[in-house]
């Protein structure tokens, strides 16, 4: 059975946006070098932390159906990208990250090999580094106000 998320955004200024996720409220800018008044992470920002948060849910739900006790975790991700393409100055890069590296720090009782199966458990059932991974459709569509 499929459980469906959904988000709604309103334009707060040409960089902002106000984004309701059920009773939350995230706030999406630009820093000002790209435009913006700094008044939120951005959007490539924002798909780091999901992918940070969906391991950290992923990484914890398998440690506990693995038997491995995790004392301490901490999930480090970075990515570049050329923002020349969003801005419309060049064609050569595509829009997106071209790679996203991850870091996962565990303090655990759990031998290396043990975390190994676990690590290839995490990236295999999060929702986030799949959609990240794989290719996933997405339709745009316009409705005139």
């Amino acid at each position: 059975m499929d459980v469906k998320f959904s988000v709604s955004a309103k334009a707060e200024s040409e960089t902002r946006v106000a984004v309701k996720a059920r009773n939350f409220i995230m706030y999406v800018d630009e820093p000002p070098q790209l435009g913006g008044q700094d008044k939120g992470a951005n959007p490539v920002e924002y798909v780091l932390a999901a992918l940070a948060g969906c391991l950290n849910v992923v990484s914890h739900l398998v440690a506990k159906e693995m038997n491995i006790k995790i004392e301490d975790l901490t999930i480090d991700i970075q990515g570049a990208l050329n923002p020349a393409k969003f801005q419309g100055k060049s064609n050569q890069d595509r829009a997106g990250y071209k790679q996203i590296d991850v870091l996962i720090k565990v303090k655990s009782d759990a031998d290396q090999e043990t975390l190994s199966k676990w690590l290839k458990v995490v990236e295999d059932r999060c929702p986030v580094s799949d959609n990240l991974a794989n290719p996933t459709p997405l339709k745009l569509s316009l409705q005139k106000l």
